[in-house]
Parts: structure tokens; C-alpha cells; sequence
């Protein structure tokens, strides 16, 4: 608490401030990068979370192959062959899942990854999918027997990937992610001080209930493309609110620079954080609301 009986001590009084709160953000791994990110931290009335490596580890592992046409385990290498290529997280799990199971990977031709569907290449002078109903869908694939296998596996919380060549859908890898130790309970902190919680995720409809639902997270908005995560948050401060936003990935970075405040996960790309208000140098969202 500051007392001031000169309106000339106002000039020191005010960065003394500011110095002691950054400071003791520094004490608690919290790198605040200017003034004024925190004095609009205090007056954020919405803030909006990433999924993947912001609510959850980040290291998602695979949880289920299901296989029609084509044996499980040449699905697998064929998927993770391709894999190797991208940097998604949930590549790194297909390829973490072969290497554990001593698999060979393929050579790769053409391997193209399609922002917000998933990817396609060519193994062994066949072309193959491997992505999100969205891409199964514009590819004009034939889903045969398996959407009702997806819908179990997202009403489990997990992801389900379809692998296809350019006819079929050959398969499903699901792939789940851990949540992290604490996002339950800084969910329930921001709500508790009247703070909307907003999840953005990639993931389909029904994944993203499951786990807006386990969290007890205010709304969650599915299906989103890396481009959209912006327009977003536009849209809610639109709405006359202050917006936060939490992410750690490269596809973050428009929306982080658009909100009122952006706050990056430690742990993310440098892009990331760079273009954020707001380091958690822990990784751990009890320090977001520690922040606002």
C-alpha cells in the first residue's frame, strides 16, 4: 500500500509500483514485459485457452488402432512414416508410438501437411491420408463403417485420426493428451473471480465437449483452423470485453498479439513467446491467474 501526500510523488510513486509487481511476477515465474500489461491483466474479463500444450501436456500418446483393409501395424508405419515430416504433436505420438515398437519407417514422396486436416503423402508409390473428418470429407473419401468408431473415441476425450488412401478410409489412431496437473484447478480460480473461460481447439465437436465438460471450462469452440484462433478473439472483444489470451504454439501467435493480453506457456515456441505480454516461465496456469 502506497500513501502519497504530494501530487509530485506520484512521478516516483506510480513506477515504484509497477517495478515492485513486476518484480515479484519475477519471483513467481511470471515474466510481465511491460506497464501496461499489467494494468490491463487486472481488468481481463475473458480469457481464452489453447488445448494442446496450454490446458494439456502437450505430449499426447496413441491410444487405440482400428484397422479394416490393411493390417494395424502397416497402417502404423505407413502413418507414421508419414508423420516424421510434421511437427504436430500428434505426429510426434504416431512416430513416438512405431519407434517404440522397433517399426522401419518408410521413405516419404510428397508429403504435404493441410492446415486444420491433417496431412497427405505418398509411401511405397501410394498416396495416403491421415487427418480429421474435415479432410476426409473434402477429399470425397468414403468413410465406410468408421464414424461411428470416431464418435466412441471422442466421447472419450481422445482424438481420432482417419488414415485413408485415395478412395478409403482404411483406419482410425486415436491419440489422447494428459491433462496437466493444475488446469483444473486455475479454471476454477478464473471462474471463481468472475472470468470467462473460453477453450480453442483443433479437435472435433464432440471431443471437445468431453473435455470442456471435465474441466467444468465455460465454453469451448471446436474444429478450429490455426488462422482462425484470431478471429476469435476479435469477436469477443467485439463484444466490449477484455480478452486474455493463453497459448504456446506457433499457430498462437496472431491471437496472442490481438488480445488485450497475451500470455504464452513457458515451454512454447520462441514465436510464441515472443509475440506475448505475459511469460509463465513454470508452464502452469495457476500462474495466469496469479497474473491477472
Amino acid at each position: 500500500v502506497l500513501v502519497i501526500s504530494c501530487p509530485c510523488a506520484l512521478g516516483l510513486a506510480t513506477p515504484t509500483a509497477i517495478m515492485v509487481g513486476t518484480g515479484k511476477g519475477a519471483e513467481n515465474g511470471i515474466l510481465i514485459k511491460s506497464a501496461e500489461a499489467l494494468e490491463i491483466a487486472h481488468h481481463v474479463q475473458t480469457v481464452v485457452m489453447d488445448k494442446t500444450g496450454t490446458i494439456t501436456e502437450g505430449k499426447p500418446r496413441v491410444t487405440d488402432l482400428v484397422a479394416d483393409g490393411i493390417d494395424e501395424t502397416e497402417m502404423l508405419k505407413i502413418a507414421a512414416s508419414a508423420e516424421k515430416g510434421s511437427e504436430h504433436p500428434l505426429a510426434d505420438a504416431i512416430v513416438e508410438e512405431a519407434k517404440e515398437l522397433n517399426l522401419e519407417l518408410y521413405d516419404v514422396e510428397n508429403f504435404e501437411a493441410i492446415p486444420g486436416q491433417g496431412l497427405r503423402a505418398v509411401v511405397n508409390n501410394k498416396k495416403y491420408y491421415l487427418g480429421n473428418l474435415r479432410l476426409i470429407n473434402e477429399q470425397k473419401i468414403n468413410i465406410k463403417n468408421f464414424e461411428e468408431k470416431s464418435t466412441k473415441f471422442a466421447d472419450e476425450g481422445k482424438t481420432p485420426l482417419y488414415f485413408a488412401d485415395e478412395n478409403n478410409v482404411l483406419g482410425i489412431i486415436s491419440v489422447a493428451d494428459v491433462v496437466k496437473p493444475t488446469s483444473e484447478a486455475a479454471i476454477k480460480e478464473f471462474e471463481a473471480m468472475g472470468i470467462e473461460v473460453v477453450m480453442l481447439t483443433g479437435d472435433n465437436k464432440k471431443t471437445a465437449e468431453a473435455i470442456r465438460k471435465q474441466l467444468g471450462i465455460t465454453r469451448a469452440v471446436a474444429e478450429v483452423l490455426p488462422q482462425d484462433k484470431e478471429r476469435e478473439i476479435r469477436k469477443i472483444q467485439e463484444q466490449g470485453r477484455r480478452v486474455a489470451m493463453i497459448g504456446d504454439g506457433i499457430n498462437d501467435a496472431p491471437a496472442l498479439a490481438r488480445a488485450d493480453v497475451g500470455i504464452a506457456i513457458g515451454a512454447g515456441t520462441d514465436v510464441a513467446i515472443e509475440s506475448a505480454d505475459i511469460v509463465l516461465i513454470r508452464s502452469d496456469l495457476l500462474d495466469a491467474v496469479t497474473a491477472v
